[in-house]
């Protein structure tokens, strides 16, 4: 049973920072491509930051320059730094991964990332 665990979310101010946390088990962590997207209240689901196995990124362009995605294969683990936060990044954050033996697609439970003054 493959499961992914996110931590890390809470309040902070605009111009704070948050890590994003995401523990995977049950999978091949490190064949598997990673990925965290976002959803707020009223709005899509939409991808923020993605990164491959080989470590190659890929981020939304309201994100570029302030949030950081890397992952930790000893740990099997995925993280995502975020910077500069502004009240739009608030949404629940999610972590994605597609495990490659199944060729099938999970999903965390979500993380709630709230900017606020």
């Amino acid at each position: 049973q493959v499961q992914l665990v996110e931590s890390g979310g809470g309040l902070v101010q605009p111009g704070g920072s948050l890590r994003l946390s995401c523990a995977v088990s049950g999978s091949d962590f490190s064949t598997n491509p990673m990925g965290w997207y976002r959803q707020a209240p009223g709005k899509q689901r939409e991808s923020v930051a993605l990164i491959t196995s080989g470590g190659t990124t890929n981020y939304a362009d309201s994100v570029k320059g302030r949030f950081t995605i890397s992952r930790d294969n000893a740990k099997n683990t995925v993280y995502l730094q975020m910077n500069s936060l502004k009240p739009e990044d608030t949404a629940v954050y999610y972590c994605n991964t597609l495990d490659i033996a199944s060729l099938r697609t999970y999903w965390g439970q979500g993380t709630q990332v709230t900017v606020s003054s």
